[in-house]
This record gives C-alpha cells, structure tokens and sequence, in this order.
C-alpha cells in the first residue's frame, strides 16, 4: 500500500561545540534558552497528502544524539524550576503529608497471610506475611531489587497450594519483565529466572506450573519497536524457559493473549484480541487428557470473560447485547452465545463484578459512584452494601471457602481505608484507617452536570476547600481522561491534598470515550468520534470559568497518556482557554502512535493514519504534534515524559515539544521534564514521585502567580 514515502534525513541547526556538543539555543523574552532541534527532511505520504515530520530522529532512544538532547531538555527545564522560590517548602510538605504507614488487604495463600505495607516514605511497598500465632515477618522487599528503588514488583501469583510462588520484577518501569520462581516456604530462588515477559498475569495449574504470556522479543530497540504477536505459554517447574510450551498464538497472530486457570483446576480460559475492546474467549478443560480447545466467543465485537465456575457452570461477565454489562452462566459442554442465559442482569448503571466466600459482588456506577449488591450462586440478590459514603468502593476478592472478605473506600477527600466484611450476615467493620495529617472536614466534593458543545450532559467533581470565594480567581487543576472504556471514580490523592490546603480547586471530568455509562458512553468518544472527548473537556473548563470557580488565567489542565492526548488537543485547539497544560506520558503524534510497541492495538479508539483518507483528515485535524502553529501564543507547558515507557514511547512528547519550542510565541514557558530510569508510572519510587509533583504543582502556582504557603493548611 504506497502510503507514504521516506526521504534522507538532513541535519539542520546542529551545533556542535567543544567536546560536550552543546546545542544551539533560542532565547525567550523571559530568558528561557530553549536547545534548538535539529530538522531532518523526512516526509510521509498520507492518501496524496505530504506530512513532513523534521523530527523523526528522536524516536530512536539509541541515539547518542538523542540522548545528549534529553540532558540538554531537562538541564533548561530544572534551571527553571530551581528558581521556583516555594519549591522546597512544597516538596517537604508533600513529604511529610505523604510519610504515613499504608496497609493493603490482607490476603491468604496456604497457611500464611499476606498483605502489602509501606512504613511511609519507602520506594517501594514491601510484602509481609504472618502465620496464625507469629509475628510478621518481611516477605519480599522490592526495595532491596535496586539501590534507587526503581526496579519494582509488578506482579505476584502463589501456586494452588501456597508453597511455590512466581513474581514479576519491571526495571526502570519497563513492561518488559522478569519472572522469578520461588519456594514460597523457604524463601529460596528455585529455577532460573524467566526473561522478556510482557503484559503477562501468571496463573498456575496445581502446583506443577504456570501460563504467561509474551512477544517475541523485537529487532531494535526493546523500548519502542513494534510488538504485534501475543502468545500464551505454559511453564512446567524444573525445565528450561525455551522448552515452555505455546499454549495460544504463533500461527494465530494476536496483539494481546491472555490465560487463566479456575480456583478449581478444571479449566483454562483464553483470552485474545487485537485491540483494547472486544476478544474471543476459549477453553480447555484440563481434566481430559489431550482434551482440544473450546470456542466460547469466536468474534471481536464484545468483551467476554469467565468470572467463575460451578462444576461445568460457568459464569461470565459480558456485555453482548447489554452495553452496560450483564453476567450469564452457560454449562462448560455446550458453551456458545445461544445458549447463555441471564443470571445477573443489565440494568441502567454499568457493571462489574468480582467472587469470593461463596458469593458474587456487583459493582455498579452510578454517576461514577459506587453501589455494591451481593448475590449468591443461585442468582438470589443477598442485599445492598452499606457503604461508609459516597465515592468509589473496591471489593478485593477472596477463595471459596473463606469467611470474611474485604474491601476498600475512598473519594476525593478521604483517604483509602479497609473495611472486613462479613458475607453471611452483612456486617462491614473498619479494619484499617490510615493516621494522616488531613482533615477531610474540612473540605467538600460536588457533583455537578454540564452540556457539551452537542448538547450531551457529562459530570464533572469539583473538590476544594470548604468557604472559598467563587470569584474567578481560584487556581484549579482541571484533569480528564475519555478513552479506553476506563472511568475515573473518586480517590484520594496525596498531591491533590496539598494543592487543595493551599486554596486550589481540583476538578475532574468524566468524558466520553471512557467507561462510566458504558459501551455507548465509550464508543462516543472514539476515532471519528473523537473530538467529542476534547469538546466535553473543552466545555468543562467553560463551566469552571463561567461559574467562576476559575479564570483562564488560574486554569490548569492536566491528563496522562491518553489523558495526555487529550491536554495536547485542547490546548492547541483553544489556547487561549487555558493558563498551564501539563500533558503526561502522552500519545501526541497520531499519524506514528501505531507503529511503536503495541500501540497498534489502541486502534479501536483512535483509528489509524492509513485506515482510509477520511480517517486520516480527521485524525491530523486534532493530532497535538501536527496541530502547533507558528505565531500562536500557548499556555505554560511542562510535558512530562520518560526515557523507559515503552507504553507510550517518549517519541510522542519529545516532537511535541520540539514543535512548541520552535513556533510558540510570548512569555509563557514550554518546557519537557524526562525522567530517567523510569516507564509509563507503574512502580515508579515514592522518591520520584513525590519530585515529579513537587515540579507539575509548583510549575503551575508559579505560572498563575500564586505562591505556596505551609500556613494555608
């Protein structure tokens, strides 16, 4: 398909200086001196149209010269944060906000129980254990894993019995893992590690091994090539990693495979797809010999997945002809869609569900809040939890036979805390409240409706402190996200606390493209849908401002990788909306994001460049990299990215702000800050994090000229 064409690269505005090869720079009005890029000559056909792309050198994270650009970045941006006067003083207020002891869950394997605990200010959780009549003792310590703390634990299964355990370590924040096989008893490595596991849970059959998924590893660079072929492994103890077994994939190419065994070692299930939305479903039972693989679903055009089993019962959480999600139950001997039967189903809120002590719990958003039903196997509604409040409740799961199980509670202004549940008569009790220094009290969420350039009502969360004055000039973080039928539902944040005692207002949109009214809710913000996403967020901020909770010049917005997308549209379509932007981990050049890791299969949401001319028109309409024009004036911006996501490779922010150097213009700071040793968030150091928003907050205070004050708590 001759879509486009590439041309020689050529060098351009490269200086080189001395033996450090200092890069040219452009002065600011205010002083800033951005590095000038270097342009190449490359040019990409797209359906007749030329898109010339003079940055296309960055996307090798190889590169020497690409590498000396990065410190060349982030030496301009950190001397602009220095001079931020109130920096340190924030920094040692989120420090000592954030340096309380957390707790998890607490969760059972064998004749030990285990829950997760951070003493405060560790990098990393560290995982205990405890047996009826001991003390704790200390499980796995990731902090131990590397000297920076950087090297997390991304994952932890227990054979069916508790004595062998296998966990996934990420170094830098990489998906690539690494799978370490243990005697869960003695604490003792017993197998080689197993190498370049990615997107991988691990679930083991009996005590004898386990399935993982992975690609083969890619030519080029692990950290941007293209991964597109998913396979299912199964890993017997005591042989070698490349004797594993293929399970699923190879001939049948799929971008994402997954597989899980039931709490009875009766079945595998099978999960595969090649987008983030829709996935076949299979099965083997693994109590015939040689048995041959079931399809449950043959098709991508719902979501499917097995919850749970009764014997040959099996339940399944769907959304095939229920856009808001329904559970069925089907007999494992005859398990296609014609013979589902409703067990759990579809009402007006958008469901979720999850087992244990032999019951199923219903999760329902209402409005992005939670409800909570309890059923049993017969299907028989059991009651309606009581929450401790309005916000977003999360029931852990828990075996069959055990008699308690537990859950979490939160909202925007309270912090996380674990209810014990007793299933049989209903009773919730506080099992763990963290001692932190906040007092919820003393501030207040609403809910509140507004229309969308079309008409469509979105909610939207305004939290602040209680009594300020609505007089326009409140600085608020304005943060959205509406993609990938994710929802965002209230939780309490560290950070946000801090911007709150401080007088900030923290507000939070739920967009279309995300999940909180279901499918229909989603699929109304994707491909050629897409501006809605940014229009729902465009009007939020017009809400804000014209309720006078803000002004264009106190209004930040913010996001994170597709969230990020979403900062970068908005911005460069109403710039003059906006004071701060701070896209994170973005997805910003839309005509490439297909061609790095798997971002191929973001495809359903977004579309791609080569799918039709239509598709293509529309999608560089809004792509932030290719929507930056010369002359404009932009808000403040500080891009937040790292060398180590292979999620959303650094490419995309790098361009973007190459593009925003070169042609914005005025006073306000455009600026990238890169992390080092860092991936898209997962595990990232509590040392890091707690930097990282030291900067985003006190870039945006000092862009609206506010300051920060310990006396405002």
């Amino acid at each position: 398909m001759n879509k486009y064409f590439y041309l020689v690269v050529t060098t351009l505005l490269w200086v080189a200086c001395s033996k450090t090869n200092q890069m040219a720079v452009k002065e600011t009005s205010k002083g800033i001196k951005y590095p000038v890029t270097k342009q190449g000559n490359v040019k990409d056909t797209y359906f007749g149209t030329e898109v010339t792309d003079p940055y296309r050198w960055l996307e090798d994270d190889k590169s020497t010269e690409t590498d000396q650009w990065v410190d060349a970045q982030n030496k301009v941006t950190f001397d602009y944060l220095n001079q931020i006067p109130y920096r340190a003083a924030f920094k040692a207020r989120l420090e000592k906000l954030w340096n309380y002891e957390k707790i998890s869950a607490p969760f059972k394997e064998g004749s030990f129980t285990y829950f997760y605990k951070n003493n405060g200010l560790q990098n990393q959780f560290v995982l205990w254990r405890q047996k009826e009549g001991s003390a704790p003792e200390i499980f796995l310590d990731p902090n131990t894993f590397s000297k920076d703390g950087t090297t997390s634990l991304a994952g932890i299964n227990f054979s069916k019995d508790g004595s062998k355990v296998a966990y996934q370590i990420s170094e830098g924040g990489s998906d690539w893992r690494k799978v370490i096989i243990m005697d869960a008893i003695e604490k003792k490595i017993i197998e080689d590690t197993l190498m370049d596991v990615k997107f991988s849970g691990l679930s083991w059959f009996k005590n004898e091994g386990f399935y993982y998924s992975s690609y083969d590893k890619p030519k080029g660079s692990e950290l941007s090539a293209k991964t597109d072929q998913h396979k299912l492994y199964y890993h017997r103890l005591g042989s070698r990693q490349q004797n594993d077994q293929v399970i699923f994939g190879g001939d049948i190419k799929r971008r994402y495979v997954g597989g899980g065994v039931s709490e009875d070692d009766r079945y595998l299930f099978i999960t595969a797809s090649n987008a983030t939305s829709g996935n076949e479903l299979y099965m083997i039972d693994l109590s015939m010999p040689n048995a041959k693989m079931i399809t449950i679903q043959d098709h991508f055009n719902n979501d499917t997945d097995v919850i749970e089993n009764d014997g040959t019962t099996l339940y399944m959480l769907t959304n095939l002809n229920a856009p808001n999600k329904k559970v069925v139950t089907v007999d494992a001997s005859n398990p296609n869609p014609g013979n589902w039967k409703d067990f759990i189903p579809e009402t007006e809120n958008v469901l979720g569900i999850s087992t244990g002590c032999g019951y199923f719990f219903a999760h329902y958003m209402k409005d992005a809040l939670s409800l909570i039903k309890q059923y049993d196997f017969k299907g028989g509604l059991v009651r309606d939890l009581t929450l401790p409040g309005v916000g977003t409740a999360s029931m852990g799961g828990a075996k069959k036979e055990e008699k308690e199980i537990y859950f979490s509670f939160t909202n925007y202004t309270t912090p996380g805390s674990i209810y014990q549940l007793n299933p049989n008569n209903g009773e919730s009790k506080l099992f763990i409240k963290p001692s932190i220094d906040f007092d919820p009290a003393q501030y207040e969420s609403k809910q509140v409706f507004y229309k969308s350039k079309d008409g469509t009502k979105v909610p939207m969360i305004i939290t602040h402190k209680k009594g300020i004055k609505m007089d326009g000039n409140n600085p608020t973080i304005l943060y959205g996200y509406g993609g990938f039928n994710i929802s965002l539902t209230p939780a309490f944040s560290i950070s946000n606390a801090v911007w709150m005692e401080n007088g900030g207002i923290y507000a939070v949109a739920n967009l279309r493209g995300g999940g909180e009214y279901g499918k229909k809710w989603h699929v109304a913000g994707t491909q050629m849908q897409k501006q809605n996403v940014f229009d729902d967020f465009i009007a939020a901020a017009e809400y804000l401002i014209s309720t006078k909770h803000t002004s264009s010049s106190t209004l930040a917005i913010s996001g994170g990788s597709n969230g990020g997308l979403l900062v970068g549209a908005c911005m460069t379509q109403r710039p003059e909306l906006f004071k701060v932007a701070l896209p994170a981990v973005g997805v910003l050049d839309m005509l490439r994001y297909h061609t790095f890791t798997a971002g191929a299969g973001w495809a359903f949401d977004y579309g791609t460049a080569e799918q039709s001319k239509e598709m293509f028109e529309y999608i560089n309409n809004y792509s932030p990299v290719h929507q930056v024009k010369k002359g404009v004036s932009y808000p403040a911006t500080m891009v937040t990215t790292a060398d180590h996501d292979d999620r959303v490779v650094p490419a995309h922010s790098y361009k973007f702000i190459a593009e925003l150097q070169k042609k914005h213009v005025g006073n306000n700071p455009v600026l990238i800050r890169i992390d080092k040793s860092a991936g898209h968030g997962a595990g990232k150091p509590t040392s890091k994090t707690i930097e990282e928003a030291t900067d985003r907050y006190c870039f945006v205070l000092y862009n609206m000229d506010k300051y920060f004050s310990i006396n405002n708590k």
